[in-house]
C-alpha cells in the first residue's frame, strides 16, 4: 500500500475514532440505561455487601461461640468494617492504630475488580465518572451507617465513635485508589497513549511493579523461616487465649496481620529498622524491649544481631539487579540514560514507602509499630538503582545491545486484552466503533510509527519497495473488451532502492 494511501487511511480511522462526542457524553452522563444502572448497582454494592457479611459472621460466630450476648454486635460489626479500612480506632483508653493490612487489601482488590469489568470497549468519559463515582459512593454510604452506630453503641460497648472526617478520607481514598487501579488495567494501553507516557516510563512501570512484588515474595519467606526457627516460642503467646475458641481467633488475627509483619521485614532487608515500641529490629543490631505476646511475633529475633544477617543484603541486591536486566529487555535504556531504570527504582520506594506508612501505626501502651519511613524510602532506592544499573551495564555489554529486543520482547503497548469479559469481534471492531470517545488520535499512529524506526534492523537494507496501485477503470473496461476474465488486475512497482540515478525501468 502506498505511503499516501496508508496515510490517508490512519487519517480516517483515527479522525473517526477521534471525534468528540460532547453531545452524546453530555446527554449520557444524566441518564442511564437499565443495564448500565445495574452494573453501578454492582460497583456500588458488592464489595461492601460482601465485607459487611464477612465481618457480621466472624463477629456472630465469635460472640457465639464464646458464650457472650449479642448487645455490642452491631458496634463490633460497624468497628470492624472501619477498621478493615485503616479508621483509627480507640476501645477504651487504647488507641488503635496498627490494623490488619489483609482485609484492607482485599476490599481494594475485589472494588479494582468490579470497576474493571464495569469498563466496557465503548466507554466515555462520562461512563468512567460514573464507574468512580459508584466505586466511592457505595462504600461512603456503609460507612456513614458504620459512624452512627459505633456512635449509637459507644454506651454498650467500650468503643469510642472515631473522627468522621478521617474516616471518610480513608475510605474516599482506598476506594478512589481501587477504582483507578481496575480502569487503568483495563484500559492501560489507551490510557499510555492519551497520557503521551514514553516507553521508559512504561518499562520503568513495569519493572517497578515486579520489583516490588520479589521483595514481598522474598521478605514472606524470611518470615516463615524466621517463625518455623522460633517456632517454640508460640506455646507462650497462646498462654493467654484461654480456650479452643481463643486459640483460633489469635490465629485468624495473626494471618491477617501477616502482610504488615511482611513489609516491615522488607525494611529489615533493606537495611533499615523496624520498630515495636522501645525495641527495634534490623540486621546491624536489636535493641531489646516490650513486645505484645502475639503468635505472629514468635518470628521476631531475639538477642544481639548475628554476623550471618548481613547476607539477607544480597535479596534487595538481586532484586536491583534483576530490575535492570528487566529494563534492559524492555526499553531502550543507555547507559549514559538510564531513564527507565532510574524511574523504576523511584517507583518502587514510593510504593513500598506508602504501604510501610499504612502498615504501622499506634499500639495502645506499646507505643509506635512501624519503620522509619524517611531512612527506609531512601536505602530502598539506593538498593534498586545502584544494583539495578549495573544489570543495565551488563545487559548493554554482554546481552542486549540498545535497540536490539531479545525474541521474547514484548512491546508493553499491545498487552491490552480486547477478549477479556468483552465481546470484541477483533482490533479492527474496536477501532472502527464511532462511540469510542476520541483516546485515539492521529499522534497515536505517528507515536507507533516513531517507535517503529526506533530499531536498528540491519538485515532489512538493500529490500526491495513494493508498491500496490489500483488500476483505473479504464483498464477493466479493455480487460472486458478483450474477453479476459480476470476481475482485478493489480500493478507492482518494484524499485531497487540502491540503484544509481537513472530512468526508471518498471513492469510494464
Amino acid at each position: 500500500m502506498s505511503s499516501s494511501r496508508t496515510s490517508s487511511t490512519r487519517r480516517t480511522g483515527a479522525s473517526r475514532a477521534s471525534q468528540p462526542h460532547t453531545d452524546v457524553e453530555e446527554a449520557g452522563f444524566l441518564s442511564l440505561t437499565p443495564e448500565r444502572s445495574r452494573v453501578l448497582v454492582s460497583v456500588a454494592a458488592r464489595p461492601a455487601a460482601f465485607g459487611l457479611t464477612a465481618f457480621a459472621v466472624l463477629v456472630l460466630g465469635t460472640l457465639l461461640t464464646s458464650g457472650s450476648d449479642l448487645a455490642g454486635a452491631s458496634g463490633a460489626v460497624a468497628a470492624s468494617w472501619l477498621g478493615a479500612h485503616q479508621v483509627p480506632l480507640v476501645i477504651g483508653k487504647t488507641s488503635l492504630g496498627l490494623l490488619p493490612l489483609l482485609p484492607t487489601a482485599f476490599l481494594v482488590w475485589l472494588a479494582g475488580r468490579e470497576c474493571a469489568r464495569a469498563v466496557e470497549p465503548d466507554c466515555t468519559r462520562a461512563d468512567l465518572g460514573w464507574i468512580v463515582g459508584a466505586a466511592i459512593g457505595g462504600p461512603l454510604l456503609v460507612t456513614s451507617v458504620c459512624l452512627a452506630v459505633a456512635e449509637d453503641a459507644s454506651g454498650v460497648i467500650a468503643l469510642q465513635p472515631p473522627n468522621t472526617l478521617a474516616a471518610f478520607a480513608w475510605v474516599a481514598a482506598l476506594y478512589l485508589l481501587a477504582a483507578v487501579i481496575g480502569i487503568a488495567i483495563r484500559i492501560r494501553r489507551l490510557l499510555f497513549v492519551l497520557l503521551r507516557v514514553p516507553d521508559w516510563a512504561v518499562s520503568g512501570l513495569y519493572g517497578a511493579g515486579r520489583s516490588v512484588l520479589r521483595l514481598l515474595g522474598c521478605a514472606t519467606a524470611v518470615v516463615v523461616v524466621s517463625f518455623l526457627a522460633h517456632v517454640s516460642r508460640v506455646d507462650d503467646t497462646y498462654q493467654s487465649a484461654g480456650n479452643a475458641v481463643g486459640v483460633i481467633g489469635l490465629t485468624l488475627l495473626s494471618l491477617l496481620y501477616l502482610p504488615n509483619l511482611v513489609v516491615h521485614t522488607v525494611g529489615v532487608l533493606v537495611g533499615s529498622s523496624a520498630q515495636i515500641g522501645a525495641a527495634s529490629f534490623g540486621v546491624f543490631s536489636v535493641v531489646g524491649g516490650p513486645i505484645p505476646a502475639f503468635p505472629l511475633l514468635a518470628a521476631v529475633p531475639t538477642g544481639p544481631a548475628a554476623w550471618w544477617w548481613l547476607v539477607l543484603l544480597l535479596v534487595p541486591a538481586a532484586v536491583g539487579v534483576l530490575g535492570g536486566l528487566d529494563c534492559a529487555r524492555t526499553s531502550t535504556d543507555r547507559i549514559t540514560a538510564p531513564w527507565a531504570t532510574l524511574s523504576s527504582a523511584a517507583l518502587a520506594a514510593l510504593a513500598l514507602a506508602l504501604a510501610g506508612a499504612v502498615a504501622g501505626g499506634e499500639l495502645g501502651t506499646f507505643g509506635r509499630v512501624g519503620l522509619d519511613l524517611p531512612i527506609f524510602a531512601a536505602i530502598t532506592f539506593a538498593w534498586l538503582a545502584i544494583p539495578g544499573y549495573a544489570g543495565l551495564v551488563f545487559a548493554r555489554w554482554f546481552l542486549v545491545p540498545v535497540g536490539v529486543p531479545p525474541a521474547d520482547y514484548t512491546d508493553p503497548y499491545d498487552d491490552y486484552d480486547y477478549d477479556d469479559e468483552a465481546d470484541y469481534a477483533d482490533e479492527d471492531d474496536y477501532y472502527a466503533d464511532s462511540d469510542h470517545d476520541g483516546y485515539l488520535d492521529d499522534d497515536y499512529y505517528d507515536y507507533r510509527d516513531d517507535r517503529a524506526l526506533d530499531y536498528d534492523r540491519p538485515e532489512l537494507e538493500g529490500a526491495l519497495d513494493a508498491e500496490l496501485v489500483d488500476e483505473p477503470p479504464a483498464i477493466e473496461t479493455g480487460a472486458a473488451h478483450r474477453g479476459d476474465t480476470t476481475a482485478d488486475i493489480v500493478d507492482a512497482e518494484v524499485v531497487e532502492t540502491d540503484l544509481p540515478d537513472s530512468d526508471r525501468v518498471d513492469g510494464r
